[in-house]
């Protein structure tokens, strides 16, 4: 109940929700000479490193799958929720001018760092689309998947960024630490390298990490033409409809100390 009440107060201010999030898409290019073309280059930059480092010197298993799309298909979902969880847990503390002068919904700020990032998503996934096209690999039927599982993946990232972005308010260091703590995650999910080299005993360890259901997903259903893998698709959807809920209500705990804080 407590949710969707929460919800329709969010819907009031959509005004500024959208307002929030035009600012932080012009911001975060507004001195950059490429600008947008960051966006872009950034994830292709990662691809040829990553692509001549596992091609030429190790190789790995793709299932047949060009290893430039392979790696694509885990690198664009993983960048999407690293760079929103980024940026909307210092969403509270940019803002802080509004929070200590003006009553207003304060989950609005680390969901409008996210909505910011589907543009980053929305052209990265045109990139994607040329990159399996060059590399001749077709997308079928089972890319009506794709919006499944990118709920789950969404209320997985606003989950983490409602927790990281309140504790953050109290506790300075998050931002420090953040990036350290997203590489040791990446490297815990097999955006680089196949499911298939994670130890048998360590698969229902490593299932705890939602990510590696989400990404082996989008590769089944985009790459391999087949359905998202049961049991690590489960795994990630009830973790990440957990970690939302959870997010949400200790957010909304401690936001009522926000304003004395910041």
């Amino acid at each position: 109940m407590f949710l969707f009440t929460n919800v329709m107060n969010v819907r009031k201010y959509r005004w500024l929700l959208y307002e929030l999030v035009k600012r932080e898409i012009k911001a975060k290019y507004k001195q950059s000479i490429l600008g947008y073309a960051w966006v872009i280059l950034v994830p292709l930059i990662h691809l040829i490193v990553m692509t001549i480092v596992f091609s030429l010197f190790i190789r790995l298993p793709t299932g047949g799958v060009p290893y430039p799309v392979f790696l694509f298909v885990g690198l664009v979902p993983w960048m999407f929720t690293s760079n929103a969880i980024a940026s909307a847990t210092g969403s509270l503390l940019a803002n802080s001018q509004l929070i200590t002068k003006i009553y207003l919904p304060r989950e609005i700020f680390p969901l409008s760092a996210v909505l910011s990032k589907m543009v980053d998503l929305v052209l990265s996934t045109i990139v994607l689309a040329l990159i399996m096209l060059y590399f001749g690999v077709a997308a079928n039927f089972t890319i009506l998947y794709v919006p499944i599982i990118f709920i789950f993946q969404f209320l997985l990232t606003l989950g983490i960024s409602f927790i990281l972005s309140a504790i953050n308010v109290f506790y300075r260091d998050v931002e420090n630490i953040l990036g350290v703590l997203l590489m040791v995650w990446m490297y815990l999910t097999p955006v680089f390298y196949p499911p298939e080299l994670i130890p048998e005993n360590l698969t229902p360890i490593l299932n705890l990490n939602p990510m590696v259901g989400i990404i082996n997903s989008y590769r089944n259903v985009l790459l391999y033409g087949v359905a998202p893998p049961l049991l690590s698709f489960v795994y990630a959807a009830i973790i990440s409809t957990v970690v939302f809920y959870f997010g949400f209500a200790f957010f909304r705990r401690r936001s009522r100390y926000f304003a004395d804080t910041i």
